[in-house]
């Protein structure tokens, strides 16, 4: 009877433990009012969170008249870009997000790159998101988008591209990985 019991008891704690866990759900698409900033994102956002006011009023502008460079759009789906994993760390109160941004989801829009396969993160000026999901990226300036492929980086754009555009400096990121496309890519 008393192994029973104990059966009981460890089962019940074990329960109660894996529900608290799983209690702990990662907040998406978190919007503050600051006093400074008015309306923010912070944390882990989506795409979708941009095409609304305020935030739209900057996204779809830039989005819009930006001109992609469709050679190197060829290049990065040459590339396979859509085989990497992208973490976009931005801030909606920052100028250079505010260009940035709209032209790296338009880029990847024309390159078919699946747009759940970016992680949003975005954080207040201190550069920190409320649950600390920047944290491991060291991130020192916004925009910063990372480029990883099986968890492991291998280049990241910081602030603005040193190129001048984005798709360009992605495709110069891609041949640093794969040695096979560096021919292909000239």
């Amino acid at each position: 009877m008393k192994k029973i019991s104990l059966i009981i008891a460890t089962a019940t704690v074990l329960f109660f433990t894996l529900q608290s866990c799983n209690s702990q759900k990662m907040v998406v698409n978190r919007e503050v009012q600051t006093t400074k900033d008015g309306k923010m994102l912070l944390g882990q956002q989506t795409k979708k969170q941009l095409l609304k006011e305020p935030y739209s009023e900057w996204y779809i502008k830039e989005h819009d008249e930006y001109a992609i460079d469709q050679n190197a759009i060829k290049h990065l789906k040459k590339a396979k870009i859509n085989t990497y994993n992208i973490t976009l760390v931005m801030g909606t109160w920052c100028e250079d997000s505010h260009r940035e941004v709209p032209r790296l989801f338009k880029i990847l829009e024309a390159a078919n790159y699946p747009e759940n396969r970016v992680t949003m993160i975005a954080v207040n000026r201190k550069k920190e998101a409320p649950s600390g999901e920047e944290g491991p990226f060291n991130i020192q300036k916004v925009p910063t988008i990372i480029v990883q492929k099986y968890g492991k980086e291998i280049g990241r754009i910081i602030e603005s591209p040193q190129s001048g555009y984005l798709e360009k400096d992605l495709v110069e990121i891609l041949k640093k990985d794969d040695s096979s496309f560096k021919d292909l890519l000239k």
